[in-house]
């Protein structure tokens, strides 16, 4: 029982390796190696019950779930949403054209706290060390970015999410007023899944 549960713990850290969150504030941090799904599975083919815990753990025949067969991209970005305490949930339909999302504007009240929240989904393979980033201009001008790292995710048939952290909008009188935001949202390898341009009015109230 002990080896069984030491092989166990052997298979989770393989999986670990490509679905658990990495710190980006780690400066020796290094992107993992990418392993396929049959390649993480089949690693211990001749032990049924690793097999089966490995399975487990990145959802049986997740390899074979195909969100959008014309879609190449492994990672498909589906909205954005902003999340405000005691406000509704407000979002922007990313599957739209480009030329749309721009003029879509967020609308928030000078000081208050709020959070970016993102949906996709993920077909085919793990997509590994998953990042969000955005540069916030006003006037021409970048005033602020933020890059967080969303770790790594496997294939399933639901919506998957990440949220960002807490952040303070801008206040004061000469703060209020529209601000640009181009985002996106890449990968370890560098792979660009989605940009797009956004706006952010801030207000003296709702």
């Amino acid at each position: 029982m002990a080896e069984q549960e030491q092989q166990q713990e052997q298979a989770a850290k393989d999986v670990e390796q490509v679905v658990v969150d990495e710190d980006e504030d780690n400066p020796n941090y290094k992107p993992p190696a990418p392993k396929a799904i049959d390649d993480i599975v089949n690693q211990d083919a001749d032990d049924e019950s690793l097999v089966k815990y490995k399975e487990t753990l990145l959802g049986q025949g997740s390899k074979d779930i195909i969100h959008d067969a014309n879609n190449k991209l492994n990672c498909i970005i589906q909205k954005l949403s902003l999340l405000v305490e005691g406000r509704d949930e407000v979002s922007i339909d990313l599957t739209k054209p480009e030329d749309d999302i721009k003029k879509e504007t967020f609308t928030i009240k000078e000081g208050c706290k709020y959070q970016i929240k993102i949906y996709f989904l993920v077909q085919r393979e793990i997509v590994t060390g998953l990042r969000y980033h955005h540069k916030v201009f006003r006037k021409g001008i970048r005033v602020d970015s933020m890059s967080q790292m969303m770790g790594s995710y496997g294939p399933k048939q639901e919506l998957q999410s990440f949220t960002t952290q807490q952040e303070d909008a801008p206040s004061g009188m000469i703060m209020r007023g529209d601000y640009k935001i181009k985002s996106s949202f890449y990968d370890d390898d560098k792979n660009t899944y989605a940009s797009w341009e956004w706006h952010l009015a801030v207000k003296k109230d709702w």
